[in-house]
């Protein structure tokens, strides 16, 4: 179901509230409230989670036109949102919890047992079924979380072809950095970062293999945890490589970025190896615990302008001279790296060691999920290359 659709449908009773919003008569702003803000507003009577979810679908219709940060949004989202505030008023135990009632965003290579389609940005996987939720989903629903939707993405995790730009789907379009429309989004979680930063959603899930968490988070500045391997469930993730695929949250701030960290972390029989391996390393009591106002204190930050890490073509120093002046007043010594050794021999080795190692991977992972599927249009990387052969004026880059 298409999000104009679908809006259209959800949005009928969304405008009856139109004349106010209860953000206004309760003065409270959900733009940029952290997790934390939203709970306290809830506790307090000043919000909803219908009130919350019915902002950010007007966010999205408002926005994503420009933007195409979200693919599809969940017809049954406000219907979470009631079962959600009922929940709350009824003080059951799952209301409790610190992400009760939030909406999240799911990048769509993260398969949801539900009305939503999950396709990687792929006309080829439309109508798909899977057998399941991803395993950090099924968290998410056990932690009262409420799915509003699909985010964008790089087709195929980044990986249908490197002439793309990035941020770049046949579904949903090209994903546009809402601070600066002209710069890169990066990915391939484009539409996690870009709905995060464009207040359409609260926090989002996005996925990384080589950067596709950290550099789209920093492009369009928000805050993204690339979790070690294993310590979030890969299974129902459209896969590109299990030896490096990890899940992780993208939001609006560190605090809330380890909220769904938490929410999202540990063993699933579904993806035993890895998660066994690595649920021994978290923490007991989690990670919120270490949460600090002044961690900043005594840190070592390096700051460099190798193409890589900064913006090529940009005075980095004066752009962000009020950002450092802030980093050093929280305690923070900044050390400007002017060299970084053996840098040109760890890029190569990334660009053609990991490239050959990642293209075997994807074929053999992509095959098995794609086999797994209760049904399919493609059931192989073969079939999904004809999809696209066939259907090439659909699928092809229109800018």
């Amino acid at each position: 179901m298409t999000i104009s659709n679908v809006l259209k449908c959800v949005l009928l009773c969304v405008f009856l509230f139109e004349f106010s919003f209860a953000v206004k008569r309760h003065q409270f702003s959900i733009r940029e409230a952290t997790i934390q803000d939203l709970q306290h507003a809830f506790k307090q009577n000043k919000l909803t989670s219908r009130e919350l979810v019915e902002f950010y679908l007007r966010e999205i219709q408002k926005h994503n036109p420009v933007l195409h940060g979200v693919i599809e949004v969940n017809p049954d989202a406000i219907k979470d949102a009631v079962k959600a505030d009922q929940e709350r008023k009824a003080k059951a135990p799952l209301s409790r919890f610190p992400l009760h009632g939030i909406p999240v965003l799911l990048k769509d290579n993260i398969a949801t047992k539900d009305k939503l389609n999950t396709t990687a940005g792929s006309y080829a996987l439309l109508g798909s079924e899977v057998p399941r939720d991803a395993g950090v989903v099924t968290r998410l629903r056990n932690a009262g979380v409420i799915i509003l939707g699909k985010a964008s993405l790089s087709e195929w995790s980044y990986y249908r072809s490197s002439s793309a730009p990035s941020g770049w789907s046949a579904r949903g379009g090209q994903g546009v950095n809402p601070y600066l429309p002209g710069s890169s989004t990066c990915g391939s979680s484009s539409g996690s970062a870009i709905s995060v930063a464009a207040n359409m959603v609260a926090v989002s899930l996005g996925t990384e293999t080589s950067g596709s968490i950290i550099c789209p988070s920093s492009a369009n500045s928000v805050v993204g945890i690339k979790p070690t391997v294993g310590l979030t469930s890969r299974a129902g993730v459209v896969p590109i490589s299990p030896r490096q695929d990890t899940v992780g949250p993208i939001c609006r701030t560190v605090s809330d970025a380890v909220y769904v960290l938490d929410a999202i972390v540990g063993f699933d029989r579904n993806d035993a190896t890895a998660t066994k391996k690595a649920s021994k390393y978290i923490p007991h009591g989690g990670y919120t615990q270490f949460l600090n106002p002044d961690g900043l204190r005594g840190k070592r930050l390096g700051i460099t302008n190798y193409i890589a890490f900064g913006f090529p073509g940009f005075n980095y120093s004066q752009a962000f001279s009020s950002s450092f002046k802030t980093l050093r007043q929280r305690g923070a010594l900044l050390v400007k790296i002017q060299k970084i050794p053996e840098y040109d021999n760890i890029t190569r080795l990334l660009v053609y060691g990991e490239g050959i190692a990642l293209a075997a991977e994807f074929k053999i992972a992509l095959n098995a999920y794609l086999k797994h599927l209760v049904t399919s249009p493609v059931r192989s990387l073969s079939e999904v290359i004809a999809f696209n052969n066939k259907f090439s004026e659909l699928i092809k880059f229109h800018g």
